[in-house]
């Protein structure tokens, strides 16, 4: 999914919307409610930490497996924006593999 030019975030993110697989991730039930109760700072905390630990790395543990599709608002955020894995990272984002 490589573009001749950089796309802006809003650009991207209106792809990802339009596309199948991640357009059909929304917060349901148990993390929709987490995601109300602790309130935005409290999320962004969280994925700020779970990206540090699970995505930032340059060779992260379980590339591909490393981000479950339930369990925390945020994994369900990570797969709807591709920002789940270093391959996601790639071919959306442009963000190389092997790059912190």
């Amino acid at each position: 999914m490589s573009d001749p030019l950089p796309r802006s975030l809003d650009q991207r993110l209106d792809a990802l919307a339009r596309h199948p697989f991640r357009a059909k991730f929304h917060l349901r039930g148990r993390e929709r409610v987490t995601a109300e109760l602790s309130g935005p700072s409290t999320m962004r905390w969280h994925a700020y930490d779970l990206i540090a630990k699970r995505l930032a790395p340059a060779e992260p543990y379980k590339d591909g497996k490393q981000t479950p599709y339930r369990g925390h608002p945020v994994f369900v955020a990570q797969h709807a924006t591709a920002t789940c894995c270093r391959t996601c990272l790639q071919r959306w984002h442009e963000i190389p593999k092997g790059r912190s």
